[in-house]
């Protein structure tokens, strides 16, 4: 059983719970009209579902006996990973209301997607880049969520 990637999946599981009930003390609204409250709760609920899965499927995986070895090196769910992710979300969350919504995700994109290995900066760019301006266009432009404007003023 690889004790490090489990210990890493309880810990964003533990986070995804502060995420969401965090998020309880802001207004949720509605699916038609959401509030602030409503974005951190589907991510806390999100990364909730997805670790568990992960430690599920390491438990599961654990147990049963393995024929191949792994090969040698940094595993996914590192320490040092999982300090960066931790590090990336406070500071992003630390200076939100100073650069904006559009300028944070798009900035918590690059550094998540270099963290988990994407290190080819043609394919990072543009997929934080296209992620940040759909985000900014489904939640602040369609859903219409006040979101923070920042230094950019979108």
């Amino acid at each position: 059983m690889k004790r490090d990637e489990i210990i890493v999946g309880i810990v964003i599981f533990i986070f995804g719970g502060i995420t969401a009930a965090v998020s309880l003390r802001m207004p949720i609204g509605t699916f038609r009209m959401p509030g602030t409250g409503m974005f951190p709760l589907l991510l806390g609920i999100l990364l909730m579902i997805l670790s568990g899965i992960l430690v599920l499927r390491l438990f599961f995986q654990g147990r049963q006996i393995r024929v191949k070895s792994e090969p040698s090196g940094e595993s996914l769910g590192s320490p040092v990973q999982l300090i960066l992710f931790l590090g990336t979300m406070v500071f992003i969350t630390l200076f939100f209301n100073q650069l904006g919504y559009p300028l944070s995700s798009f900035l918590l994109m690059v550094a998540l997607l270099r963290i988990l290995g994407v290190k080819r900066w043609t394919l990072n760019l543009p997929l934080s880049f296209v992620t940040a301006v759909v985000s900014y266009f489904v939640f602040v432009q369609w859903l219409q969520i006040p979101l923070p404007k920042g230094w950019i003023g979108l």
